[in-house]
């Protein structure tokens, strides 16, 4: 069993750094994050002619480029519409996707509900046209197309034909949206147990994308940290050298290989179809979002006073680390489910 990354996937990862680097720098993802749709309108054309949006992509490769967006925040629904919506896409409508031309997003919870990816839902279909209420899309406003959990499956909206509300959020480059049907046409996209078989590995995907996602925060973090230690000098020395500074790093170091191990474990996974891959998934997701989180607070209380002021990029990370490890409830909710498996 080889958990290795190809020569060509880790080509890829080397073009995806450079390429986020060089078009997001920290003021220029600041002024993302700040504007009125924290959406880079420009970028999503530019995707589709890197082949970052092809159907035929495994999930191995797209996780070197989940990765690398969370080492490097883009600011474009690349979560949505490839771990949450791409999955249940016919291929005329994926090639939309591949093509440029349409974001997706999934629509699931409800207000006044449980809002898991798997609970069930008060959102019906009758001759075709959808009434409910969905609250905390992703991406809400910036998709073309909702894939609709429904009671009877899930289904396909355009976004034209539904009342889309935004929301502030706290990561201003992954807002959400309250999305409203009312006798909106809809194309049945899966029903009954398919939907609901459909909807698992739905979930199974972006839980790995979001754990790979919080690698690459907890990496970039933890590079700010080093490098900052090297730089800043107390009494004459590199910061790095006092214990306070330089444990902190190494404690950063230790949770990151952790969670790198799990996620690129729920990648193979996910990409292979292993029999594992629902308690890979929920173990990697627990683990690398709260793995960010600690990666972020860890990297500003070693930056001092700079790591607290707003002008300074590590708040960003440590905004989309808390999204990540928030995402569908917080890591308790998945280690029950994991400590559930191994009790059965």
């Amino acid at each position: 069993m080889d958990f290795a990354f190809s020569e060509e996937q880790e080509q890829l990862r080397g073009f995806a750094r450079e390429f986020l680097a060089a078009r997001y720098d920290d003021g220029r993802l600041a002024e993302i994050a700040d504007s009125a749709t924290g959406v880079d309108a420009e970028v999503w054309p530019r995707l589709a002619e890197m082949g970052w949006l092809d159907a035929e992509l495994t999930f191995l490769d797209q996780a070197v480029l989940f990765e690398e967006t969370g080492h490097r925040p883009l600011p474009a629904p690349y979560l949505s519409t490839v771990a949450l919506a791409l999955p249940a896409l016919d291929d005329e409508t994926a090639k939309r996707v591949a093509e440029g031309t349409l974001r997706a997003t999934l629509a699931w919870a409800e207000p006044n509900r449980p809002q898991g990816l798997l609970d069930p839902v008060a959102a019906s279909v009758s001759d075709g046209r959808l009434t409910g209420s969905k609250v905390l899309v992703p991406d809400g406003a910036a998709a073309g197309l909702f894939v609709v959990v429904a009671a009877e499956g899930l289904y396909a909206v355009d976004a034209e034909d539904a009342v889309v509300t935004p929301r502030t959020t706290l990561d201003g480059t992954r807002r959400v949206a309250d999305v409203r049907f009312s006798g909106t046409p809809a194309r049945l996209l899966a029903a009954g147990e398919e939907a609901r078989a459909l909807l698992g590995r739905i979930r199974d995907r972006a839980y790995a994308a979001l754990a790979l996602e919080g690698v690459g925060v907890a990496q970039r973090s933890l590079d700010l940290l080093v490098s900052y230690a090297k730089e800043r000098t107390q009494f004459g020395k590199p910061i790095g050298v006092y214990q306070a500074v330089s444990h902190k790093a190494s404690n950063v170091y230790v949770r990151l290989q952790e969670a790198r191990s799990l996620a690129y474990w729920a990648a193979w996974c996910v990409s292979s179809d292993d029999e594992m891959a629902r308690q890979a998934c929920l173990a990697a997701k627990s683990l690398a979002g709260e793995a960010a989180v600690f990666a972020c607070e860890s990297a500003i209380q070693g930056h001092g006073g700079i790591g607290f002021t707003w002008e300074h990029v590590l708040h960003r990370y440590y905004k989309r680390a808390q999204w990540i490890a928030a995402f569908d409830g917080p890591a308790r909710s998945q280690r029950a489910e994991v400590a559930a498996f191994l009790l059965d």
